[in-house]
C-alpha cells in the first residue's frame, strides 16, 4: 500500500511539472510589445503636429491580426484623415521587429489647453486565441495662440448715455479658421441697440473664414447705466464651432468707469419736446446745453448731424452755424458763439436751426420713419429720435349712372403711406333728398347707415403701411335722388348728393390721430 501511494504521488508531481511547463510555454505578457507616441510637448495654436507612433515586438512569438487605432486630440483637425479615430490593419509583427506610423494634425485651442493623442495596438500572439491590447498616449500643451482679440472701449462713459465700442480681431495663425464665431458677455446695465455687422442675436456673430494676416471688427452700440464710479466689465470670446460645441481660442475683458456727464444736452422742436412731426412741416430746432461739471468749458465746437431720408436738407438754415448746400451736418464754432467760447459751471447755452420734412413720394418704401439727429459737445454725444406721423390720401367722388338721371355712385378711395393705421373710419351725411339703393362694392364691406342721423359709416379697421399705395383701397355705393323732389315745380337747380366725407384713424407708430376730409358734392360738382 505504501509503495502504491509513493508511486501515485510521484506521478502527480510529474504531471504537474508537465502542466507547468506547458503553461509557461504558452503564457504571454503584453509588456513585450513596446508602444509609444513621439511628438512635441509644446506647440502654438495652428501648428502642424506630427505624431509618430512607434512600436516594437520584444517577444519571441509572432503577433498576428494586428490593428493600430489612433485617436487624434478632440480639439485638433486631422490633415490626412477625415475622422478623429483611425484604425489601420497591420501585417504580422515578427519578434524583434520595430515599425512606425505617422499621423498629422493641426492643433487648436486657447492658451494652456492640452492636446491628448492616444494609440492602441490590438493583436493575437501566435498559437493563442486571446486578444491583447497595448496602449499609450501623449499630452501636448498649447503655449501661445497667435490670434489677437481686443476691445476699443472708452475709458469712461456717462451714466445713462450712449456707448459705442468696437471688438477687433486679427489672426496670424498659419491655418484658415472656419466656423469662426464671436461671443459677447455684457455687464448689467448695458442695453444693446445695434451692431455692424448684424449678429445671430445681440451677443453672437458668425464670422467669415479667417486666414493668416487677416482680421475684422464688430461695432456695437447701446446704452450704459450704473452708479458714478462703478466699473462695467465687458468680455469677448472668439472661437470655432466644432462638434456642435463652441471651442474658445481667445478671450479678452475690458472695463469702463461710469462717470458723471459734464454737459447736459436737450432739444425742443417748434417750442415743445415733440414726439412726432408731420410731413411738409418746417421744424425749428432749439438745442440747449448746460455745463453740469465743476469747471468751465472753453473754446468748444458743437456738431449736429441729421440722419433721415425724410429731412429736406436743401431747406436747412441756421444763423450762427456752418453748413453746406445739401449737407447733413452743422458745425457751431466757439469763435461765433459766446456760450461755446466760455461756459461756466451751471450756465446754459443754446443754438438753433430750421429744416423742413419732405412732402413727397419716395422710391423706397420706408416704414415707420424716424428723424434722427445727434448733438456732440465736449466729448458728450446725445442722440434724439422723432417719429414722423403717417400720411394718407383720401378722396370722395360721385359719378352719375348713364342709364338714369337719378342714380349716382359714390366712390371713397384711400392711399396710405409709411405708417400703419388703426381704427380707420370714413363718415359722411346723406341729405334728406337722397336715399341708398343697397348696391355696395365690395358687398361684404363693413358699411352702415343710420336712418335717424342719416350718417353713412365705412368701418375699415386696420390699414397697413403702404396699403393702397399701388392700388387704392376703394368702397363704392349707390345713392338715388328722391322722385318727389324731382317732380316738384320748386326744385332747385342744384341739389346736394352727399356731405363732406371725413377719414379718421390712429397712426399706430406715432400714436397720433389722423384726419383727412373730402368736400361735399352736389349735382353741379359731381364727376361727369
Amino acid at each position: 500500500m505504501r509503495k502504491f501511494l509513493t508511486f501515485f504521488l510521484l506521478s502527480m508531481a510529474f504531471l504537474s511539472a508537465i502542466a507547468f511547463w506547458y503553461w509557461r510555454g504558452n503564457i504571454y505578457s503584453k509588456e513585450v510589445l513596446k508602444i509609444e507616441i513621439l511628438g512635441p510637448e509644446q506647440v502654438q495654436a495652428g501648428d502642424e503636429i506630427d505624431y509618430t507612433v512607434k512600436f516594437k515586438n520584444n517577444g519571441k512569438v509572432r503577433l498576428e491580426s494586428a490593428e493600430l487605432v489612433f485617436e487624434y486630440p478632440g480639439n485638433s483637425t486631422p490633415i490626412e484623415d477625415t475622422q478623429q479615430r483611425v484604425t489601420k490593419k497591420l501585417e504580422d509583427i515578427y519578434p524583434g521587429e520595430e515599425r512606425t506610423a505617422v499621423f498629422k494634425a493641426i492643433g487648436i485651442g486657447k492658451e494652456n489647453d492640452t492636446l491628448q493623442a492616444m494609440a492602441s495596438l490590438f493583436y493575437n500572439p501566435k498559437n493563442l486565441k486571446s486578444r491583447y491590447e497595448s496602449k499609450t498616449n501623449l499630452t501636448t500643451k498649447i503655449t501661445f495662440v497667435p490670434l489677437t482679440l481686443e476691445f476699443d472701449l472708452p475709458v469712461k462713459a456717462e451714466q445713462g448715455g450712449d456707448l459705442s465700442f468696437t471688438v477687433n480681431y486679427f489672426s496670424n495663425i498659419n491655418f484658415a479658421l472656419e466656423n469662426l464665431h464671436l461671443k459677447m458677455v455684457y455687464p448689467s446695465g448695458f442695453t444693446f441697440q445695434i451692431a455692424n455687422p448684424k449678429g445671430l442675436d445681440i451677443a453672437e456673430w458668425s464670422l467669415p473664414a479667417l486666414t493668416q494676416a487677416n482680421g475684422g471688427r464688430v461695432n456695437i452700440k447701446g446704452l450704459l447705466s450704473g452708479t458714478q464710479g462703478e466699473r462695467k466689465v465687458f468680455k469677448a470670446q472668439i472661437g470655432v464651432i466644432k462638434d456642435s460645441g463652441f471651442m474658445v481660442l481667445k478671450e479678452v475683458m475690458g472695463s469702463i468707469e461710469i462717470s458723471e456727464p459734464s454737459v447736459f444736452i436737450s432739444q425742443m422742436i417748434n417750442g415743445s419736446q415733440a414726439g412726432s412731426v408731420g410731413v411738409g412741416d418746417l421744424l425749428h430746432y432749439e438745442i440747449y446745453f448746460k455745463n453740469i461739471g465743476a469747471t468751465a468749458l472753453e473754446k468748444k465746437f458743437l456738431l449736429i448731424k441729421l440722419n433721415s431720408d425724410f429731412f429736406d436738407l436743401n431747406s436747412l438754415k441756421t444763423e450762427n452755424g456752418s453748413t453746406g448746400q445739401g449737407d447733413n451736418s452743422i458745425i457751431f464754432d466757439w469763435k461765433d458763439i459766446q456760450s461755446l467760447r466760455f461756459l461756466d459751471a451751471s450756465e446754459e447755452g443754446k443754438v438753433e436751426f430750421w429744416v423742413k420734412t419732405k412732402d413727397a413720394s419716395f422710391s423706397r418704401k420706408i416704414e415707420n420713419p424716424i428723424l434722427r439727429n445727434t448733438v456732440s459737445l465736449s466729448g458728450v454725444e446725445k442722440a434724439f429720435e422723432t417719429k414722423l406721423r403717417g400720411k394718407v390720401d383720401f378722396a370722395q367722388k360721385v359719378m352719375q349712372d348713364n342709364s338714369t338721371s337719378t342714380i349716382y355712385t359714390v366712390l371713397w378711395q384711400i392711399k396710405n403711406y409709411w405708417n400703419g393705421l388703426n381704427n380707420a373710419k370714413v363718415k359722411a351725411f346723406l341729405p334728406d333728398n337722397v336715399k341708398l339703393t343697397g348696391q355696395t362694392s365690395p358687398q361684404d364691406a363693413p358699411f352702415t347707415f343710420d336712418s335717424t342721423s342719416r350718417e353713412v359709416v365705412w368701418s375699415i379697421g386696420d390699414i397697413a403701411a403702404y396699403q393702397g399705395f399701388d392700388s387704392p383701397v376703394i368702397l363704392t355705393f349707390q345713392i338715388e335722388l328722391m322722385s318727389d323732389d324731382l317732380a316738384s315745380s320748386t326744385m332747385p337747380l342744384t341739389m346736394p348728393l352727399i356731405g363732406t366725407a371725413n377719414l379718421t384713424a390712429v397712426d399706430i407708430f406715432s400714436g397720433t390721430a389722423i384726419s383727412e376730409s373730402s368736400q361735399a358734392i352736389d349735382t353741379s360738382t359731381y364727376a361727369r
